[in-house]
């Protein structure tokens, strides 16, 4: 007897349809074809023995399974139930009148429980998208699906309850989330807050313009100033995700296998900030399975790099491309797939080995041209690419001491949607463009015009600091923003002469 049940694979965020076609004749052996890897092959003695824990047994004959399309890859351990209740029904064990019906995907224990899948949220999508009826799968991953609306969403703990669902005996109870009242409740889940800063305001300022703008940002300091705290508390004034970006974040981090049983849906920008030791296969994603890295785990949210000149040359470089494309494509000799990288880099180090360089009371015991060869760490076209370069410098004892708390990040966040919203105005018709630091070079004319004060102030800066083409690019960004900020249509030469301030490391007596 053939019969049909329906899985489905991951290929980069999406999901595609497998169709489990078994086949059980006369004759002894088990074949299993349709390009699965050594882990979906194992399934047999799992499936053996879940059945056998409940009076069930994969029958004694020829047993023929392909995983249709053959030419995709089918890679975990995620297929076992699809393949169990394929064998159950083609042996008759189970009545197969509305197997089609359902998308079913597990991995089976040998006691015949289910352990949780990755990749629950866009099966889930793709299953509504084909027309099936409901998608049956591990009961910890339940909610992440029954995030789809128009979709029968079922969480099992074992193999049991599927069996007695199909044989009509016991009904399955039907997972339901209200998307809408998930994504409110968690919205405003803000762990950290700039009403703890205390001082540092010139730094607190550029770090709103950065979240205005969605510009990149490297905060330069000795240890001890406050750079990690203050990039913690980024994402507290960072515009809230929209539905479609939270969605999308969610398909991101649950397809990396990071999402939580309590969190179905991921409603608060990401905040990733990998040790310095990660590879950059870890940071860019990779692997023989390709798998999201860090900054696809940061898209839609910030991507924050402690300690940045301790990262290895390589692993740095290779976040040239992501940062201008804001997506990331890994390659293999069979496949290729593509993961969302819109992140915002957010990056932190010391100004010198032994982190006092320019300090106002300690003296640096560096050695004579150790901090630029501590400086040339970091490449200069990676520097371009960060738009906002700020210097921070020890907060004062009577800021420190001061019983009151500073700006609250609600009231931050108010002058930055202001600012965002002038910006989706203004790019209502570009497809992808949605804030400054996405403008191209042809939008730069269209939106940065300057008058003659601004261009003679801005050829002064060139001159001066030797700034390249695409620094040259990156501070009419910045100026835009810091114009949208007040309000004002037009870049003044205010506008602009704050921009170029946030170029530190350009100034040419920095680490001389």
């Amino acid at each position: 007897m053939l019969v049909k049940a329906y899985g489905s694979a991951i290929n980069g965020i999406e999901a595609t349809n497998v169709c489990v076609e078994v086949s059980i004749e006369q004759g002894i052996g088990f074949y299993l074809v349709g390009l699965p890897d050594n882990a979906v092959k194992e399934s047999f003695q799992r499936v053996s023995s879940a059945l056998e824990s409940f009076g069930y047994k994969v029958p004694g004959k020829r047993i023929i399974i392909n995983m249709a399309p053959a030419d995709i890859r089918k890679e975990g351990s995620a297929y076992d139930l699809t393949i169990a209740m394929g064998i159950l029904a083609a042996s008759e064990q189970v009545i197969a009148d509305n197997l089609s019906d359902y998308l079913i995907m597990g991995e089976l224990s040998l006691d015949g429980s289910l352990q949780p899948i990755k990749g629950a949220l866009p099966i889930a999508l793709e299953a509504k998208a084909q027309g099936f009826k409901g998608f049956i799968l591990p009961k910890v991953n339940a909610q992440e699906a029954a995030i789809v609306k128009g979709l029968e969403v079922y969480g099992v703990e074992s193999v049991l309850e599927v069996i007695n669902f199909f044989n009509g005996s016991e009904p399955l109870v039907r997972v339901i989330v209200d998307c809408d009242e998930v994504f409110d409740k968690g919205l405003e889940r803000y762990e950290f807050d700039f009403a703890d800063v205390r001082g540092q305001e010139s730094v607190k300022r550029g770090m709103e313009i950065a979240a205005a703008g969605s510009h990149n940002v490297i905060l330069i300091g000795p240890p001890g100033s406050g750079k990690t705290m203050l990039a913690k508390r980024l994402p507290s004034v960072l515009p809230p995700l929209s539905l479609d970006e939270s969605l999308e974040t969610t398909k991101i981090h649950s397809v990396a296998g990071k999402m939580s049983k309590n969190t179905p849906l991921i409603s608060v920008r990401p905040f990733r900030n990998p040790h310095h030791t990660i590879s950059d296969v870890a940071l860019v994603g990779g692997g023989a399975y390709p798998q999201p890295g860090e900054i696809s785990l940061s898209h839609n949210g910030v991507l924050f790099l402690d300690e940045l000149p301790e990262f290895k040359r390589n692993v740095l470089e290779v976040l040239r491309q992501p940062m201008e494309e804001r997506e990331i494509t890994i390659s293999r000799s069979k496949l290729a797939v593509r993961y969302p990288a819109s992140f915002m880099l957010v990056a932190a180090m010391n100004p010198c080995p032994c982190g006092y360089y320019n300090h106002p009371n300690v003296s640096c015991t560096c050695a004579s041209g150790s901090v630029s060869k501590y400086l040339n760490k970091i490449s200069g076209p990676l520097l371009d690419r960060i738009d906002i370069q700020i210097e921070v410098v020890p907060v004062a004892f009577s800021d420190l001491s001061a019983m009151r708390d500073g700006e609250a990040s609600s009231i931050i966040r108010e002058r930055v949607l202001r600012a965002r919203r002038i910006q989706q105005e203004r790019f209502k018709d570009k497809e992808h463009i949605h804030c400054n630091a996405q403008m191209t070079p042809k939008m730069l004319k269209e939106y940065c015009k300057l008058d003659e004060s601004g261009i003679n102030l801005l050829k002064r800066a060139m001159d001066k600091l030797g700034l390249s083409a695409r620094a040259y690019d990156r501070i009419l960004k910045v100026s835009r923003t810091i114009a949208d900020l007040e309000a004002s249509k037009n870049i003044e030469s205010a506008h602009l002469a704050e921009a170029i301030g946030y170029r530190s490391l350009d100034r040419e007596t920095w680490g001389k």
